[in-house]
């Protein structure tokens, strides 16, 4: 999967619980769910459940505390799907 497609996905994941729809429309590698998006902690949750089940992965506590940015999101990720 390209950088760019797993951005796109992660786009769809997060667009119900953002509060920044400026931040969103701008989102990229360097993009924070919390600071930027305004996603709020109860969402993250969300969040993470919606990339759980969108990529087939499970992710650990010590993973979902550093879920926070666009780019640990994928660090993450790609981390899972190359441990499949």
């Amino acid at each position: 999967m390209t950088k760019e497609e797993l951005i796109a996905k992660l786009k769809t994941i997060v667009q119900p619980y953002i509060q920044n729809e400026d931040a969103f429309n701008n989102l990229s590698v360097a993009t924070d769910f919390i600071n930027d998006l305004k996603i709020n902690s109860a969402n993250l949750v969300d969040v993470i459940l919606d990339v759980e089940d969108e990529f087939d992965i499970r992710i650990e506590n010590d993973d979902m505390e550093k879920m926070t940015s666009v780019k640990a999101a994928m660090d993450i990720v790609n981390e899972k799907l190359a441990a499949k």
